[in-house]
């Protein structure tokens, strides 16, 4: 039951990023483009991700999934060097492709090998990842 809830949101969020333009670069880039040919459509995406969402989380507090298991804990709002630095890197990985991870996905059929390329470095960017963060975790104790 729960592999057929993950194929159905899957497949649910595949077609949302499509029909919303996720997936069109210049659209994603036209968004990103604040002092440019700024297009503010792509907010509207993003607000019908983040409420539903955020009702979600507060309806299902205390609560138990349908498919079994348990609801992953919330994380401990940590503003750090690790946070300020990833958000830097996925931004400019962002407004330099046009992509993040789940677009990046669903363009695999359409992207051709732009797509695939961006797929491959982005996977070896998540590879390096607890690397640097390890690294960063280091120098932090250290200092």
């Amino acid at each position: 039951m729960r592999n057929l809830f993950s194929i159905l949101a899957g497949t649910l969020f595949g077609i949302g990023l499509y029909l919303s333009g996720m997936t069109n670069t210049d659209k994603v880039q036209g968004f990103l483009d604040f002092f440019g040919s700024w297009d503010p459509t792509l907010a509207f995406v993003m607000g019908g991700a983040i409420l539903p969402m955020a009702v979600a989380w507060g309806l299902t507090r205390n609560r138990e999934p349908l498919a079994g298991g348990s609801f992953p804990a919330r994380p401990e709002p940590k503003f750090d060097r690790k946070l300020v630095i990833g958000a830097i890197l996925f931004g400019m990985g962002w407004g330099l492709a046009g992509l993040c991870p789940g677009p990046a996905l669903a363009s695999l059929s359409f992207g051709g090998t732009g797509g695939l390329i961006f797929l491959a470095t982005m996977v070896l960017g998540m590879m390096i990842a607890p690397k640097m963060s390890r690294l960063l975790d280091s120098k932090e104790t250290a200092g």
